[in-house]
C-alpha cells in the first residue's frame, strides 16, 4: 500500500512537474527577412521593430511564461532562399507558425510551402492581392491589400486635387504590377482618364526616356509605385526636367520610408504617399512604439515597421489561446482572431474574394518641411495639407 501511494505521489508530482515546464516553455521563432540586397532597409526597420516587441512582451512574463526567442534569417528578398528557409524551419525545426518576409514575390513562394505543409504563415508587410485569394486555409494577412493601398489617396485626390488625368509609373514587380492595375481601376472609377501606365525595371539609373513620356502626357497626377532607390531617384529626375503635374503621389513601399526624403531631398517635398499606418495614428500602443523606435534609432519608423512590431503581438495572442502548439491548434486560434494593436484591429476575414485577410483603413502623408506628415483623412491629420503644389520654378 506505501509502495502505490509513493508510486502514485511521484506519479502526481511528476504530471504537474511537466506542466509547469509546458507552460514555461520558450517558443524559439525564427522570421526570414531581408537583411542584405535592395530591399535590406525595409529589412532591417522589420527586424528591429521585432525585436522592441520581443523585449517588450518578455518584460511582461513572455508566453504563458516562457521566454518569446527571436531570431532571423536572411532571404535576400530572393525567392528561393526564403522558400529554403520555410522548409527548413518547417521541416526540420518543426516551427509550427511562420511569421515575416517583405516582398510579395518572396510572400507568395512562403505562402505556397506553409499552405502544402499545413502550418500558419502570417503575412505582415507583402500586399500583392494574389497571395490570399488561392484559397489557402493557412495563409493569414495583416497588412492591407494593394487593391485598397490607395483608398485615402483617391479619396484625396477626387475631394482635393479633383484631376482629369493621370500617368502610372510602376516597377515590374508583383507588388509594382498589381499596385499599378488597381490604380488603373481606381481612376477610371472616378473619371480619371489614364493618360500613359508604363512599367520599369526595378534598379534603373536613368528614367529620363521614360519621364520624357510623362512629360509630353502632361498628366494631372503623377502615381508611382515603387521602392525607395526608385521612388527616389524619380523625384530627383522629375525635378531636373522641370515635369510639374498637379501631384506627384506614391503608393507607399519607398515612398512612405525616411529614406525617401533622405536620398530624395527638396525633391520630395510635397510629394504625398498612400501608408497603411503613420506615427500620428491613435492605436493603443502606437505613440509609444514610434517614440521608442526613434529614440533607439533615430527616426520614426514607417508602416513596415509597426506591422512587424504588431505581429508579435498578433502571434503572442493566438498561441496563448490555442488549445495547443499545434499548427492546427494554432491555425484556429489565428483564425478567431479580434485584436487591438498599434497597427489598429487584427481580425483576419473572409470577402472580396479574399481568405483571411485583415482589412483596414489606409492614410496619406505628404513629405512637409522634410518631414512626412499625415494629411489625410483630416481626423487623423498631423498638419494641414498642402494644395495646390507649387511649381519647381516657385521654389526656392
Amino acid at each position: 500500500m506505501k509502495r502505490l501511494t509513493v508510486t502514485l505521489l511521484a506519479a502526481f508530482i511528476l504530471s504537474l512537474c511537466a506542466s509547469s515546464f509546458a507552460e514555461a516553455a520558450d517558443f524559439n521563432l525564427v522570421i526570414p527577412l531581408p537583411l542584405t540586397g535592395k530591399q535590406a532597409k525595409f529589412g532591417e526597420m522589420m527586424k528591429r521593430s521585432y525585436e522592441i516587441a520581443a523585449e517588450e512582451i518578455n518584460a511582461k512574463g513572455g508566453i504563458k511564461k516562457g521566454k518569446l526567442i527571436l531570431s532571423f534569417e536572411d532571404s535576400g528578398a530572393k525567392p528561393e532562399t526564403a522558400r529554403a528557409i520555410v522548409e527548413k524551419l518547417i521541416d526540420t525545426k518543426k516551427q509550427p507558425i511562420i511569421v515575416g518576409e517583405y516582398t510579395s514575390a518572396c510572400a507568395k513562394a512562403v505562402a505556397a510551402v506553409a499552405e502544402e505543409r499545413k502550418t500558419p504563415y502570417l503575412i505582415v508587410a507583402s500586399a500583392d492581392d494574389d497571395i490570399t485569394r488561392q484559397n489557402y486555409k493557412y495563409v493569414f494577412r495583416q497588412n492591407q491589400v494593394n487593391a485598397h493601398y490607395a483608398d485615402s489617396v483617391i479619396d484625396f485626390i477626387q475631394k482635393v486635387v479633383k484631376p482629369k488625368t493621370v500617368a502610372i509609373l510602376f516597377e515590374s514587380s508583383n507588388f509594382g504590377t498589381s499596385g499599378a492595375d488597381a490604380m488603373e481601376k481606381d481612376a477610371l472609377k472616378i473619371g480619371m482618364k489614364v493618360v500613359l501606365k508604363e512599367k520599369y525595371e526595378a534598379g534603373s539609373v536613368d528614367f529620363k526616356p521614360l519621364l520624357s513620356k510623362v512629360k509630353a502626357a502632361q498628366p494631372d497626377v503623377i502615381y508611382m509605385v515603387s521602392y525607395v532607390m526608385d521612388a527616389s531617384l524619380l523625384m530627383k529626375q522629375i525635378k531636373e526636367l522641370r515635369i510639374d503635374a498637379k501631384l506627384f503621389a506614391g503608393g507607399a513601399a519607398g515612398f512612405a520610408i525616411p529614406e525617401f526624403i533622405d536620398n530624395a531631398k527638396d525633391a520630395a517635398e510635397y510629394a504625398i504617399t498612400a501608408t497603411l499606418w503613420t506615427p500620428q495614428v491613435k492605436f493603443p500602443g502606437a505613440k509609444e512604439y514610434a517614440d521608442k523606435y526613434k529614440k533607439k534609432f533615430g527616426d520614426f519608423p514607417s508602416y513596415h515597421g509597426a506591422s512587424a512590431y504588431s505581429a508579435l503581438y498578433v502571434t503572442k495572442d493566438a498561441l496563448e489561446r490555442a488549445k495547443d502548439w499545434t499548427p492546427d491548434g494554432i491555425r484556429a486560434a489565428m483564425k478567431a482572431t479580434n485584436l487591438a494593436t498599434a497597427f489598429g484591429q487584427v481580425k483576419f476575414e473572409d470577402k472580396e474574394g479574399y481568405q483571411n485577410q485583415n482589412f483596414a483603413d489606409t492614410f496619406v502623408l505628404q513629405v512637409i518641411k522634410g518631414e512626412h506628415e499625415t494629411v489625410w483623412p483630416e481626423k487623423y491629420a498631423s498638419k494641414k495639407y498642402v494644395y495646390p503644389m507649387p511649381s519647381w520654378r516657385e521654389r526656392r
